[in-house]
């Protein structure tokens, strides 16, 4: 399928990606432990969280760390990695979930507290959990059009709440057992920031290339995952299966333009154990490239793929081929190829 979802770029780099992680651990041990009532009375099993998804633990943040210093902590990172003063920034991007309110964007906050120059645009997107990868999308192309000579895509996530009130929730009494397990995936939830610099790959030969790679659409099915702050409810089975009809038919699709059959690595958006294995063996991959960070983090929405990479980046060598895999509720995927 041709058309502007299927994009090339020839000079935009990567020239770093920083991440903070939310330094207060919240175990499934923990969370089960306050559900267990609910859990006795629905006939289900404990370890769920870690047999099922995989998620051992999760973070979150605390009174000397709060969502915002690490925003700010992790650009300031990723300017000091890239080289980049932030002066020179001609963009920044939010694509943070979480939002304390309509308006003013979230963008603003962190363009004063990084203290961005007047002609940065700034402002947020949103696309669930791809919205990074969409981010760095949409920041390649006006480096590549020649618009702008350096962007920077923040992400950072609270979920503090929506655990808290999903526990709450599941713990009423007549609670049944299809509800509980329509908001099991809130409970995977964790917190965390990733920042990213882009730039332009004939100033910074040190860069990581962006390549370039495919986003498709299957929105038909936009009901299967619906979030909000006070909680997440989701048609596990059906969102798997039909997520992983959107993944292969676009990974068979991008074939005709890219061989992404061997990469050295394989940065996936973190999700549990079931959805990463699904993928791996769709697309027949070594699961040994694929690296995970959802079993000490939990999923950290669209900070996923980012803090994936930042914890991956000391591993992969000069030349490395590494393709990052996103999706997202809605349902949307993106896969976008760099070169270490």
């Amino acid at each position: 399928m041709p058309g502007n979802a299927t994009t090339t770029y020839r000079n935009v780099a990567l020239l770093s990606v920083a991440s903070v992680i939310a330094p207060l651990v919240t175990t499934s041990f923990e969370i089960e432990r306050r559900l267990e009532p609910i859990l006795r009375k629905l006939r289900l099993p404990t370890g769920l969280l870690e047999r099922v998804a995989g998620v051992i633990e999760r973070r979150n943040w605390s009174a000397d760390l709060s969502l915002d210093d690490a925003s700010l902590q992790a650009g300031n990172a990723a300017l000091a990695e890239a080289g980049v003063k932030p002066g020179d920034i001609g963009l920044l991007i939010n694509t943070s979930l979480t939002k304390r309110h309509i308006e003013p964007s979230v963008a603003v906050r962190l363009h004063h507290g990084l203290g961005l120059p007047s002609n940065a645009i700034n402002f947020d997107i949103s696309n669930a959990c791809l919205g990074f990868v969409n981010g760095m999308n949409l920041a390649a192309s006006l480096i590549e059009s020649g618009q702008i000579d350096y962007a920077m895509i923040i992400d950072g996530e609270d979920v503090s709440d929506i655990q808290v009130n999903t526990i709450a929730r599941l713990s009423k009494e007549g609670l049944k057992r299809e509800e509980f397990m329509s908001e099991f995936a809130s409970l995977t939830l964790g917190c965390g920031v990733a920042a990213a610099v882009l730039g332009r790959a004939d100033r910074h030969p040190e860069g990581h290339r962006m390549i370039g790679g495919i986003t498709r659409a299957a929105t038909q099915f936009n009901d299967l995952c619906v979030g909000t702050m006070e909680g997440m409810v989701t048609n596990s089975k059906a969102l798997l299966k039909r997520g992983m009809e959107l993944v292969t038919a676009a990974w068979t699709e991008a074939k005709r333009d890219w061989n992404w059959s061997d990469m050295d690595t394989y940065i996936m958006h973190q999700v549990s154990d079931v959805h990463t294995a699904a993928f791996v063996k769709a697309a027949g991959l070594d699961k040994t490239r694929v690296p995970l960070t959802y079993p000490k983090y939990g999923n950290v929405g669209p900070a996923s793929i980012p803090i994936t990479l930042a914890q991956e980046s000391g591993n992969l060598a000069k030349g490395d081929r590494v393709l990052l895999c996103g999706i997202g509720s809605g349902i949307n995927t993106s896969m976008l190829e760099l070169a270490w």
